[in-house]
């Protein structure tokens, strides 16, 4: 019987998990989560349940991904249940491999359950396809920092003649520099972008602009929850869509 189970816990709104996160979640023993899952999702938990919050965020870790990956293994060992908790879904950029390499280096069996990814969510909050006929035949998720904090090597020319929509995770401290990249590589200044804040949740915040202004807004905006970002044609609205949904951003 498996006892371990890696979990997404999804953007944020805990009506956004999926039944078989909150039935997993609600027969833990032990819950291991990061600090961006939201605190209703850990209350889920069931009373008595052990809850370790190894708050990994942004590359900033009050414990290190070995330490982490050392906490699973060894709350494994105990034979009870075990959910490793982390934000959106653990697959896309939630550093799983790490942790399925140490259970199965432990020959501890382990299952994973998908979650609503922040790429879907912000497309949920700007009622905006990620693809679209004729506009973005593709869709690129691309990391916003590498693992000393800086700009990742990517193929900046590759992805800018891509003709997709590219959405980049943890992406709001080097906007500035990602932006320079993609016009470098030729993409044109005036290419939609947006910025999703805390997407999904009530404090959620949209800041719309182009590759050129966008790193301008951000920061003006001063921004404390997690931010993605979304960049390609697909993003261009209609004048008389676009002004509604400002509207509504305005009064949320």
């Amino acid at each position: 019987m498996t006892r371990v189970f890696l979990v997404g816990a999804g953007p944020g709104d805990p009506e956004l998990l999926t039944l078989k996160a909150a039935r997993v979640i609600a027969a833990a023993d032990v819950v291991l989560y990061d600090s961006l899952v939201d605190p209703r999702v850990v209350a889920m938990a069931r009373h008595g349940a052990k809850l370790i919050d190894v708050g990994k965020r942004c590359g900033k870790h009050s414990a290190s991904q070995m330490e982490i990956c050392r906490l699973l293994v060894a709350q494994a060992h105990t034979g009870r249940n075990v959910v490793r908790l982390k934000g959106g879904d653990p697959m896309v950029f939630g550093r799983a491999t790490e942790e399925m390499d140490a259970l199965h280096g432990a020959g501890i069996s382990f299952e994973v359950v998908p979650g609503v990814t922040a790429a879907t969510a912000a497309a949920a909050v700007l009622q905006c396809s990620l693809t679209k006929r004729e506009v973005a035949r593709s869709l690129h998720f691309l990391a916003g920092h590498g693992a000393e904090s800086g700009l990742p090597a990517h193929d900046w020319v590759s992805l800018t003649k891509s003709g997709g929509t590219l959405v980049v995770y943890m992406g709001g401290q080097t906007l500035p520099g990602l932006a320079a990249h993609f016009i470098e590589a030729g993409m044109a200044p005036d290419m939609p972008a947006v910025a999703v804040e805390s997407a999904s949740l009530e404090g959620q915040r949209v800041l719309r602009g182009t590759i050129g202004t966008l790193p301008g807004l951000v920061l003006g905006a001063k921004a404390t929850g997690p931010v993605i970002v979304l960049i390609g044609e697909a993003l261009e609205m209609p004048d008389e869509l676009d002004d509604v949904l400002l509207r509504v951003e305005a009064e949320g």
